[in-house]
């Protein structure tokens, strides 16, 4: 039981940890991509159905 003592805080520690980097990102405009979103609408690579099996 004195182990839960130690794992516990780590734990929260860490997962604190992850949430702060990915605000940190969403914050810092990582993730959009608008370019990209108006090429893949354009280039008409997508239209294609895939061929019936």
């Amino acid at each position: 039981m004195n182990v839960l003592a130690f794992l516990i805080p780590i734990s929260l520690l860490l997962g604190g940890l992850g949430l702060v980097f990915f605000i940190f990102t969403v914050r810092s405009r990582q993730y959009d991509d608008p370019d990209g979103d108006a090429q893949r609408i354009l280039s008409g690579q997508y239209d294609k159905a895939p061929p019936p099996d």
